[in-house]
């Protein structure tokens, strides 16, 4: 497992104010204090109008916090003599629907306008141009010359986080990246997410609103409500607290709520399942206990000829562990 030590965004008591001084005046943001880590893979999660878009946004400059700091690789990015240019690069934010910020009229001519704008020399630009296409599985002698607006919708998305790759950034936000998307292109996108964070080492930070997709890839939840932080952890740790992330608007992963369901039944299951891998794991063997499908749960084993309580079914033996270790 990836060692995570750096902070490389910090936020420290962040505040923010849409309309300041206004009679429509918003406070989106109060005593934010979050960090985040060189090689992580973290979701910011909560309902909409909890202020996730708007954390985010501070991370590279977009937006100046009112209260409070905002730090990248440990410096105060609002203190005086600090480029934002240089942290807008290094921190890269691919907004939701990024397809509608396409313009160019050749894939190359768009995925090059960011380093073309940082003043790259052209084989400076060529070669961020490739090796963005490359790490993003866009061929590059077949694509190049290509309208990004005949792709494919993943294909379009991809071409837009290849746009903020080619900056060359070492941290990689993106704001709901598969809003809007059907099945495939949401599964493609998603993978595309996890192979820059496990095969090619960028800390990847991932707002959602899909329990189910942050569950199976996120190492680290961070979840608004209100403006600030109310909790963090691990997922299987944080949908632990079903009834409070209901009560926030949220909820946990489909198959959480169907282990809930049948933990109140009786069934003797962890109750920190957040994946269908982990779902199948543990059902699976459990049902197989069942005569003819129809047990009590107990996960007794019949026919096999045991003694008073040494009939445990392996489902039983499973469904009493713990998920604390890797992630399925």
């Amino acid at each position: 497992m990836r060692r995570l030590s750096e902070v490389v965004i910090e936020t420290v008591d962040l505040g923010y104010t849409y309309m300041k001084g206004t009679p429509m005046a918003r406070q989106a943001l109060h005593g934010v204090n979050v960090a985040i880590r060189r090689g992580e893979l973290v979701a910011i999660i909560g309902r909409t109008g909890s202020g996730k878009s708007t954390l985010i946004q501070h991370f590279n400059g977009l937006l100046r916090p009112d209260e409070g700091q905002i730090k990248v690789m440990g410096q105060d990015i609002w203190s005086k003599g600090v480029s934002l240019r240089d942290v807008r690069r290094r921190v890269g934010l691919v907004f939701q629907y990024p397809e509608h910020q396409l313009f160019e009229e050749t894939v190359e001519a768009d995925i090059s306008f960011a380093p073309r704008s940082m003043g790259m020399t052209q084989v400076q630009v060529e070669e961020a141009v490739r090796e963005a296409m490359r790490i993003v599985n866009l061929d590059y002698d077949s694509l190049r010359s290509r309208s990004p607006f005949d792709l494919s919708g993943g294909q379009k998305r991809r071409v837009a986080i290849a746009g903020v790759l080619a900056m060359g950034p070492e941290v990689l936000v993106l704001d709901e990246p598969t809003a809007g998307m059907d099945p495939r292109g949401r599964e493609e996108v998603l993978q595309e997410v996890a192979d820059l964070h496990e095969k090619h080492g960028y800390t990847v930070v991932l707002v959602s609103h899909s329990m189910e997709d942050v569950a199976r890839y996120a190492q680290r939840l961070i979840v608004m409500d209100r403006g600030t932080v109310v909790m963090e952890g691990p997922p299987h740790e944080v949908f632990r607290h079903r009834d409070t992330l209901i009560g926030i608007g949220l909820g946990v992963p489909q198959v959480t709520d169907l282990v809930h369901e049948l933990r109140g039944m009786g069934h003797p299951l962890p109750e920190d399942v957040v994946t269908l891998e982990q779902a199948m794991e543990v059902l699976v063997p459990l049902l197989a206990g069942w005569p003819n499908g129809h047990g009590q749960g107990k996960g007794q084993r019949h026919g096999h000829g045991c003694g008073h309580g040494e009939g445990q079914s392996q489902g039983q033996g499973q469904a009493q562990g713990s998920w604390d270790g890797e992630r399925v």
